[in-house]
């Protein structure tokens, strides 16, 4: 294996694909504050530092209050329509959970959500912990939050590594004093993560499992 004993995973575009009921939420929510309804690439521009700073870019900070309620009563009922693994993202956990590393979930997504999520797509069994918004006080990129799950998973920031993909999962990671190894299979290219100052950059999980030398299939 490599040097890395502790394994930090961001969700959307790296572990999961969530964007169609993502995007299905904001074109639910938007046209309900009379707002124009957003269109992929504009949901996709947002997303990435917490459903607060994301909807911020599409409604004044008066309306906020009201766009959440509208936003979480859809989402709470239909997150689980359209949710589907990464190609490689069960078998990479898996693979990793065998050679005794410690592995765990740090997202800016709700932790509540990210927690039936994991539960649904196979994820749960091979996690530590699943780390979400409103389970502490802090959203990556904060050093704090980074650390924090960290020694949750019983690790050192010496022997970890984070597994994301965008400059705030970058940036999440060398707050923490760790690399980010970086997939290309969510909002940001390879270019865009090299100039956020990515550690290693892979076209997907199944890449990156081939990198940490792991053995098995990877196709699941």
């Amino acid at each position: 294996m490599t040097q890395f004993r502790t394994f930090l995973f961001d969700l959307d575009g790296t572990l999961i694909d969530h964007f169609r009921a993502i995007h299905r939420s904001y074109a639910h929510t938007l046209p309900r504050l009379g707002l124009p309804e957003p269109t992929p690439q504009q949901v996709r521009d947002a997303v990435g530092g917490g459903l607060e700073n994301a909807l911020l870019k599409f409604v004044p900070p008066g309306r906020l209050g009201e766009a959440l309620a509208v936003y979480r009563e859809y989402w709470n009922r239909t997150m689980l329509d359209d949710v589907e693994a990464m190609p490689g993202a069960v078998a990479l956990l898996r693979g990793l959970r065998e050679r005794g590393a410690s592995l765990g979930v740090l997202t800016n997504k709700v932790g509540t959500s990210s927690r039936l999520i994991c539960d649904r797509l196979g994820f749960s069994p091979y996690l530590a912990a699943t780390v979400g918004a409103g389970d502490t006080p802090w959203l990556k990129p904060r050093r704090e939050l980074s650390l924090h799950v960290v020694a949750l998973l019983g690790g050192s920031p010496s022997s970890s590594l984070l597994v994301g993909d965008s400059p705030f999962d970058v940036e999440a990671a060398h707050n923490g004093g760790f690399p980010c190894w970086a997939v290309t299979t969510g909002t940001h290219t390879a270019r865009e993560l090299g100039e956020a100052g990515a550690d290693g950059i892979f076209p997907s999980l199944q890449a990156m499992g081939e990198r940490l030398d792991l053995a098995g299939d990877q196709r699941s």
